[in-house]
């Protein structure tokens, strides 16, 4: 652990120290520090908590700090632990574990407040931890250990850093947070909405969000056909043995959605992912090294059947629309075809403002735990293979990728992309992984100009990843203000009187034949109240007409940025089809 960690897992303890001073009957679990702060689940009993109950909590966390001047630690026998945690049984399941793993039970004290803990803290609380350094944040509901079979807990949430101005910036980074929140503005920006017959996680697209979806995704296609991909279909539901084969039924079974035929009895399941089925259009036929590299592309939904607690609005949902594209090809392509992805992504993500090396992203190669072999399908030898080529791939790119231990998928290593977006929030996007051992397990096969048959290798690709999450990021990231080529609605035309419809018409004709994505306002309403209704939708441009442009035939050009600048009509038609057209931010 870390020092902050260290203060935080302290904090815990002082936090479940300060409960039992108010709530003597409250059952403790576990506290244990978490990014930006700590957390302790607690079983109130018939006791209610609620969040206007965390002033006083952290008034006596900070009163009884002052007196917390050491920890000290006792190792105990489980017949110990067991008789001072009697009434407790959320401590006596985790005592029998520690007893099962054969790992010491330690009890550790900070002034008169005594928990089971494996450690991990400050030495001197009052004098390492500043009161102004950390505040109670939130109260949620959580199951014990996570499983929806178990009590439901009341869950406690702090927040705490190595100094108040640190706490203060993360407190202003989340109420921003909140302004930017995905949910909040899908709705205002109505681009997408969720219904209760249709059911959770399953999210419907207006026709702006539809739109917003397309150009992500055409932009993707528009870049990838330059390198050769090829657009392939595949259906939704499928036998569970094709995931047999491929081995994710073994790993993700629980997570499938199954579907049984009411006239043939035949037994289905919806497709939680979607390379399997590629595999199937490569085996249809005989292929022959001179076919290789095959590309396959599409864009097609997938379905996992998510616990309800974890669906938040496009984040986790249980419809996922990925941009999936896998390669199969030659050991000697590997090389090349990783370098084209890269150039891909690149690409891709300049369109969004979010390739700076180092700024905006940085690249992990992500492989195996070396503790954990069961974990993974395949030889050792292809392993390594693929982890050098990987890593050969990052060196000739300057990629300067960073090794992470445990990140591998189960069937080989990748290079994930991790981007920063305007919060500071990191998030895994793009994805390359380089695949020996699906092609060998479908028996997948290509002839070489020795004539001998070979098993071809298989590239995964994701640029955009999750088309929702990849939303989620990007709604977050320009909180709504989308540059032109991204908006769903790019410019609205404002007439100033019914009078100044007839060119108001001739403008939305011009811009329309542009395929710009244009809207007229006819309504009744006050010209103040359409200009703010542009701006609350934030437009990237408006265009007022009132007499004097209707008399010199031009348009007035505004901006969200509430610039202003009159054109004439084919000098408008030429700046904002350049401004689409190169993607500009």
């Amino acid at each position: 652990m870390s020092t902050l960690e260290h203060k935080r897992h302290t904090l815990a303890h002082l936090l479940a120290a300060a409960v039992v001073q108010h709530y003597p009957n409250a059952k403790l679990t576990l506290g244990p520090a978490i990014e930006n702060g700590f957390y302790y689940d607690i079983d109130f009993g018939d006791e209610t908590f609620s969040e206007d109950d965390l002033k006083r909590i952290q008034k006596t966390m900070k009163k009884t700090l002052s007196s917390w001047k050491e920890f000290t630690h006792e190792e105990v026998s489980p017949e110990q632990a067991r008789e001072m945690y009697a009434d407790n049984p959320f401590k006596l399941e985790l005592i029998d574990d520690i007893v099962e793993k054969g790992e010491k039970i330690t009890l550790y004290t900070a002034g008169d407040f005594t928990d089971l803990c494996r450690g991990g803290h400050v030495e001197n609380p009052a004098e390492e931890i500043s009161a102004d350094t950390f505040k109670l944040d939130k109260v949620a509901g959580a199951y014990w250990r996570g499983d929806e079979k178990n009590p439901m807990l009341t869950r406690i949430y702090g927040l705490a850093f190595d100094t108040k101005e640190d706490l203060e910036a993360y407190e202003k980074q989340q109420e921003e947070a909140k302004k930017r929140d995905h949910r909040k503005l899908g709705k205002e920006l109505d681009l997408f909405t969720f219904s209760d017959l249709v059911g959770p996680g399953l999210p419907l697209y207006t026709p702006k969000g539809q739109l917003m979806r397309e150009s992500i995704t055409d932009l993707l296609w528009n870049i990838s056909k330059k390198y050769g991909y090829q657009k392939v279909s595949i259906p939704h539901i499928t036998k569970v043995d094709l995931y047999e084969t491929s081995g994710h039924a073994a790993k993700f079974k629980d997570e499938f959605f199954y579907v049984d035929g009411a006239q043939s009895g035949d037994k289905f399941v919806l497709k939680p992912m979607n390379c399997p089925h590629h595999t199937q259009i490569y085996d249809s036929k005989p292929r022959s090294y001179k076919e290789l590299p095959i590309r396959m592309s599409e864009v097609t939904h997938m379905y996992r059947d998510e616990k309800p607690g974890q669906l938040v609005g496009l984040s986790r949902v249980r419809a996922i629309t990925i941009d999936d594209a896998h390669i199969f090809c030659t050991p000697e392509h590997i090389k090349d075809e990783a370098i084209n992805i890269v150039k891909i992504i690149e690409e891709f993500y300049t369109s969004f403002g979010l390739w700076n090396k180092g700024e905006t992203f940085w690249v992990s190669l992500s492989v195996r735990d070396p503790e954990k072999p069961e974990d993974y399908l395949g030889e050792d030898e292809n392993w390594n293979k693929a982890e050098q080529y990987l890593q050969e791939v990052s060196d000739e790119l300057g990629l300067d990728a960073k090794r992470i231990e445990g990140e591998a998928a189960f069937y080989g290593p990748k290079l994930d992309f991790m981007f920063t977006d305007a919060l500071g929030r990191e998030r895994q996007l793009a994805t390359i992984q380089l695949d020996f051992v699906m092609p060998e397990r479908f028996g997948l096969e290509y002839v070489d100009k020795d004539g001998e048959k070979k098993i071809p290798v298989m590239i995964h690709r994701a640029i955009a990843g999750s088309l929702e999450r990849f939303m989620v990021i990007m709604i977050e990231h320009f909180a709504g203000a989308f540059p032109l080529w991204l908006a769903p609605e790019q410019v609205r035309i404002v007439p100033v009187a019914e009078a100044h419809l007839p060119y108001a018409k001739e403008v939305l004709q011009k811009l329309s034949d542009a395929d710009l994505r244009v809207t007229l306002d006819d309504s009744k309403e006050s010209m103040g109240k359409k200009i703010r209704g542009a701006k609350k939708d934030k437009l990237p441009y408006f265009i007022v007409i009132g007499d004097k442009e209707v008399e010199e035939e031009t348009v007035t050009l505004e901006s969200r940025d509430d610039t202003s600048e009159t054109y004439s009509l084919s000098d408008v038609v030429t700046l904002l089809t350049k401004e689409r057209d190169e993607r500009s931010l």
